[in-house]
């Protein structure tokens, strides 16, 4: 690195490679580079860009280059859903009825409409059941203990494309990559418990929420090993079905939790509403159906029997960048277009949304590729210095208040919450994480020694080391930066 640093200086000085391709690089501190050289994570791509308030760039390594973003994505994505639904705005899911009570009987459908809420769900409430629980109330009030008709999901707001393109067919087991619909319930996942109380060789005992549901298969294939083993994962749900492979191995006494996702997440948002209500009393006689032609919508001849309203937007935008929620991005994704434009809800669509807001906060969208909104797909690429300049010029909007403290603290909260603890600039670092498999990135606000606040952008991608060594020097360019200006 030091050797490129110098010829590019020197062809620099003779006006053979442009000022600004040159001068990006150039403008790193000795420090940095150092901390990058010296590091096992030499090898891999590094980007850095610091910027004070005004916009001025106090440090640029490659800030030219376009990167892999992993999650810092979502700080782009957040302000769009911001930009788009506004801090306040709230999702309403609502029960239907098409026919009427008949003594303790419902007689005819119950029909529920999905509005893209992602928030149905422990994460943003104290039992996820929460929903069902309110509709039960409410057909216990009236006297209703039976229900003869049919319990239909409505999920045409949205396409029925479960995935953005790109998301790596592996992934698709585990809660970081469930499926997208418009009618989602515990985040499209189920829970799993595994206890390894059994004797070594013996299969371990598992458990799940919501209520152990036969709406999905387990194949528990598990094996108990001797304490002193080591814990190896391996969850695979077959694709296209609701089988799950169990094939861990757990040392004796081990606990382990993994949420696993399903596949058609409306027709699990029914299912697991119908089981609630023959739990607590209320039998249902019907079918379980889902319907998902937008323009046949019509609530003619439909009674509302209840309307749920979420939490405000700005509320799913703390979880989704503290937590780096992929699930919750992609329902705003798909919900920003449904919105703005009354029809079907797809993710070409809110991708098409965010490139229009990153053109309008200072990104050349000609060099952006696009392939989610959470930067979980390898194909997304932005440029470092739009990235970087991008959180300079969102300070101005009125909704920045909000981004800002949905941001990670570092050494207190989210995913930060683990990391900086022992740094001279703990808790002054407001920022988002991001990790793929050779991608790590951190992008967000520091306070610095002297009182300034700056935007610091820093992406490593391709490397083959531990996650660990790229974090030490994430680290050590933060305490430089912290300290030096």
């Amino acid at each position: 690195m030091k050797i490129q640093y110098a010829v590019k200086q020197i062809l620099c000085a003779l006006c053979i490679l442009p000022l600004f391709a040159v001068c990006a690089e150039a403008q790193v501190s000795s420090q940095i580079e150092h901390a990058i050289e010296s590091s096992q994570a030499r090898h891999a791509f590094w980007a850095v860009q610091v910027r004070d308030s005004l916009g001025n760039i106090l440090e640029d390594l490659n800030g030219d280059k376009l990167v892999r973003p992993a999650s810092n994505m979502k700080l782009v994505s957040s302000g769009a859903f911001l930009e788009y639904l506004g801090p306040e705005y709230t999702f309403t899911t609502t029960l239907y009825g098409r026919g009427e009570q008949d003594g303790d009987r419902w007689r005819g459908d119950l029909i529920i409409k999905g509005s893209g809420d992602p928030s149905v769900s422990g994460d943003f409430f104290d039992d996820p059941l929460f929903l069902f629980e309110k509709w039960y109330q409410l057909f216990d009030s009236l006297g209703i203990r039976h229900i003869d008709g049919n319990i239909i999901a409505y999920e045409g707001l949205f396409d029925d494309v479960p995935y953005p393109r790109g998301w790596e067919w592996d992934d698709l087991s585990y809660y970081y990559a469930p499926e997208i619909g418009a009618l989602s319930f515990n985040s499209n996942v189920v829970n799993l418990e595994v206890r390894a109380d059994g004797p070594v060789g013996s299969t371990p005992s598992i458990q799940w929420f919501p209520f152990n549901t036969p709406y999905v298969d387990f194949v528990n294939e598990q094996v108990i090993t001797p304490r002193t083993a080591r814990f190896h994962e391996s969850y695979r749900r077959i694709l296209g079905t609701n089988t799950i492979v169990l094939r861990s191995t757990l040392p004796s006494g081990y606990y382990e939790t993994e949420p696993l996702s399903v596949m058609a997440p409306g027709l699990y948002f029914i299912d697991t509403f119908s089981r609630y209500l023959a739990n607590a009393g209320i039998q249902f006689r019907g079918q379980l159906l889902t319907e998902g032609d937008f323009y046949a919508w019509s609530d003619q001849n439909l009674q509302v029997l209840d309307s749920h309203v979420s939490g405000p937007l700005h509320e799913m935008v703390t979880w989704l960048n503290r937590e780096s929620d992929n699930f919750v991005t992609e329902m705003l994704s798909k919900k920003i277009g449904a919105e703005r434009y009354n029809v079907q809800g797809t993710t070409d669509l809110g991708l098409q949304m965010i490139r229009e807001f990153m053109h309008s906060t200072g990104f050349d969208t000609l060099a952006v590729t696009l392939r989610d909104a959470s930067g979980m797909a390898p194909a997304t690429l932005v440029n470092v210095s739009d990235l970087n300049r991008y959180l300079v010029n969102i300070q101005e909007k009125p909704w920045f208040d909000y981004l800002y403290n949905s941001l990670s603290i570092g050494g207190v909260n989210g995913t930060l919450g683990h990391r900086f603890r022992e740094s001279s600039f703990n808790e002054r670092f407001y920022g988002k994480s991001g990790f793929v498999s050779g991608v790590r990135s951190l992008s967000g606000y520091l306070e610095t020694k002297s009182g300034q606040r700056l935007a610091v952008t820093i992406v490593t991608n391709n490397y083959a080391v531990r996650t660990a060594n790229v974090d030490w020097v994430h680290e050590r360019i933060l305490e430089y930066v912290f300290n030096s200006y």
